[in-house]
């Protein structure tokens, strides 16, 4: 049951790195620069580890197929996007609602999970699962602005969150069908380099995109180190945190459990940015809570 905690300390860290991802893009950067800071500052710390830790265990270098390299592309480009969504979603709601949004992740990972990987999940979880569904339904009833005429079920932040969920949830399969197709002597040295080739395709592709685009942020990206250097050191934990998570245990599992990040959200928006929620909005987290909770009684 190693994962449990794993995916309990991957979820605290990555909500705390959107934090700091937040205060950039309002602040200093755009959505991509924010987006790259996690990559370039990261990337040098995950490099460091997957390279020594065969070194310092005395195990031999990984070996991998070509299906491990289409996953791990795959979900490179997914997380990327992914991060964009959601950093860009943080401009249409507040902290807490837009983390709680991209939570359908965990049910699109369990679809994708059985359609690409056949790793279903039972029937009593995927019933848990799916309250969190009734919470995704509440949250994406955004009030009416005065004197809009807008839509009000479907609209930009419900656009923004979904993609959120659909690219996170193909994210997690396709970095656990990676994991499955790594031979390494233990679970950690699988994860970190499988983490590792990640972030590196990230970074370069990342870096390619800002300097055809937005000329300038890269150089805003190491301006602002005193808060970005927190994004990649946040990144770096809570991602070798999910990647070991994902070669322990089912991806859908993995992502349902990652909702307590909820709770995380929910204490920064209120204590931290001061930001008031609806009743609606309280209602459509405790159900999501309460989907996690009754996950970790179920597993």
């Amino acid at each position: 049951m190693l994962w449990i905690p794993v995916t309990l300390f991957a979820a605290f860290a990555q909500t705390f790195r959107f934090m700091f991802q937040k205060r950039l893009r309002i602040e200093t950067l755009s959505t991509g620069g924010a987006t790259f800071a996690r990559f370039l500052y990261a990337t040098p710390l995950i490099c460091s580890l997957a390279i020594t830790y065969p070194l310092v265990r005395g195990y031999g270098w990984p070996v991998v197929d070509w299906k491990f390299w289409i996953f791990a592309v795959a979900g490179g480009f997914c997380q990327i996007s992914a991060t964009m969504c959601v950093v860009a979603l943080f401009q249409q709601r507040n902290f807490s609602v837009g983390i709680t949004f991209k939570k359908i992740e965990v049910l699109l990972a369990v679809g994708f999970g059985l359609l690409i990987l056949d790793e279903g999940v039972s029937l009593i979880a995927f019933g848990a699962i799916s309250i969190g569904v009734l919470g995704v339904l509440v949250l994406s009833d955004t009030p009416q602005m005065i004197g809009s005429d807008g839509p009000r079920f479907f609209n930009k932040a419900t656009a923004l969150g979904l993609s959120c969920g659909v690219l996170f949830g193909a994210c997690a399969v396709f970095y656990r069908g990676a994991t499955l197709h790594i031979w390494a002597a233990d679970v950690f040295a699988r994860a970190s380099v499988t983490l590792m080739v990640a972030i590196l395709m990230q970074l370069i592709g990342m870096a390619l995109f800002l300097t055809w685009r937005e000329p300038g942020q890269i150089k805003a990206v190491m301006n602002a180190w005193r808060v970005a250097v927190w994004v990649g050191i946040l990144s770096f934990f809570g991602s070798l945190a999910w990647f070991t998570a994902f070669a322990l245990q089912n991806a859908a599992y993995v992502k349902a459990l990652g909702q307590v990040e909820i709770l995380a959200s929910f204490a920064i928006s209120f204590f931290i940015f001061g930001e008031k929620l609806r009743r609606s909005e309280v209602l459509g987290i405790l159900l999501l809570t309460a989907s996690v909770v009754l996950l970790l009684i179920l597993l």
